[in-house]
């Protein structure tokens, strides 16, 4: 039986402190980073999620020894490829590309071939832009001329290559370069366009020889090889990325306060604060430090008197690429025409996100103009919604679904929700907040 959210009622206005769960992107790094380091590393407030969980259950299986102790989860790690790889070993990615596509780098050196799987949605995803580099790194890939999982990689020859280009703006494509450059001495440059940082932070935190030279539109990034990773201790900030929902949420409901605490704002994660600012938003960071390498701040945002459209420009695209859907939707309330180009790439994450947001507006009655890469929205203002609206067919993105949801609770209608389970694989709280800032929904089964 197909199982769905019934949301009828719009939140009420809300003046609240919430701590949101962890960054997913950094769970998954400091999990790996830990694997790669020899000797006990120590991980507070991780991500407990589908994706966190198959990562563990992945390194695990590479011979990773990896326990929670009350709140901590203590990593064994082995050191730089150490893995224990064994024959007919799968390894499974559930939905996150970013696991996928990291874990991938570090099989570049198994004898064996390791089979790497996803479910339904990450199997539609390209895979072709780490076979390419990962294969110059001396890694073979079965089927051959493959470019989706699921895939087999092992060791077929040394490493020739020590130039590599990364020009989608790709921060999962960037970190697999990186993790595999950690197994040659020699120096591996890799000119890429601008994306999130954070292994590039990490390297930096662990002391991995990295040199950056920062340029307007790419980053040139050389590192070295390195013998040893000392063991670690980390405390994983906030997710600004699954922040954003109920910053939308304080936006569009009327007359709304909401204060998130400890998230990380990483200058790379935060383009869709950028972008809302220019839309009329104000923020506050309150609190501000400096957490091994990335910003972390309280945020304070409260319902705008009015949202303005924006034309936004290209260079920001990287730097909010996770956070468009829910843009799409405070853009349909701006006044004005939005216009979002260059943004493609939204099509290659969990589902076709730029087709399935287009379909979402017309879905409410808003107007928009869609190509292969860019989106036109003709905002309404006074957008107030009355009917029976029905969401399902998104291939179980939990960005979509979670959108959906605060649509639901701002704009008014009575609505069906399905795949209600969709979200915990990156935010497993997301309904329990919702419950706390007063939203109301019931779970059904049809």
């Amino acid at each position: 039986m197909a199982q769905f959210i019934i949301v009828k009622n719009k939140v009420k206005s809300f003046n609240k402190k919430i701590t949101i769960d962890s960054d997913k992107s950094i769970s998954i790094r400091s999990l790996i980073f830990a694997s790669l380091a020899t000797g006990i590393s120590k991980i507070q407030n991780l991500l407990e999620s589908e994706d966190i969980f198959n990562t563990i259950k992945s390194l695990k299986k590479l011979g990773i020894k990896i326990k929670k102790i009350k709140k901590t989860y203590v990593v064994n790690g082995l050191g730089i490829n150490k893995f224990k790889y064994k024959k007919k070993m799968t390894l499974d990615a559930g939905n996150s590309g970013t696991l996928a596509r990291l874990i991938a780098s570090l099989l570049i050196r198994s004898p064996y071939k390791i089979k790497l799987i996803g479910d339904k949605s990450l199997s539609k995803r390209d895979f072709g832009r780490i076979v390419d580099p990962l294969s110059k790194f001396g890694a073979e890939f079965y089927p051959k001329n493959k470019k989706t999982l699921p895939l087999m990689i092992k060791h077929n020859k040394n490493c020739k290559e020590d130039f590599f280009f990364e020009n989608k703006g790709s921060a999962q494509v960037k970190s697999a370069i990186m993790l595999a450059a950690l197994n040659f001495k020699h120096t591996t440059q890799i000119l890429a366009k601008k994306s999130r940082n954070h292994t590039e932070n990490f390297f930096k935190f662990l002391n991995i020889p990295i040199k950056i030279k920062k340029g307007q539109k790419k980053d040139l990034i050389k590192i070295k090889g390195i013998e040893k990773i000392k063991p670690f201790n980390y405390k994983v900030p906030a997710d600004v990325s699954s922040g954003l929902f109920f910053i939308a949420l304080a936006i569009l409901a009327k007359n709304s306060k909401l204060t998130l605490k400890n998230v990380n704002i990483n200058f790379s994660r935060i383009g869709a604060i950028e972008i809302l600012k220019k839309m009329g938003v104000n923020f506050v960071f309150k609190n501000k430090k400096k957490y091994k390498g990335e910003d972390v701040s309280d945020i304070f945002v409260q319902s705008p008197k009015k949202l303005i459209a924006i034309n936004c420009a290209s260079k920001m695209n990287s730097r909010a690429i996770d956070e468009f859907l829910i843009i799409f939707l405070i853009a349909a309330k701006a006044k004005g025409t939005s216009y979002f180009k260059d943004i493609g790439e939204l099509n290659q994450k969990e589902s076709p996100r730029l087709k399935i947001g287009s379909d979402f507006l017309k879905m409410i009655g808003v107007k928009n103009y869609v190509t292969a890469n860019s989106i036109k929205i003709v905002g309404q203002p006074n957008l107030y919604l009355s009917k029976n609206y029905e969401m399902k067919n998104f291939l179980k993105d939990h960005r979509v679904f979670m959108m959906s949801v605060i649509a639901a609770l701002t704009l008014g209608g009575n609505w069906k929700i399905f795949d209600p389970e969709s979200f915990k694989t990156s935010f497993p709280s997301f309904l329990k907040l919702i419950r706390k800032m007063g939203g109301k929904y019931k779970v059904s089964k049809k």
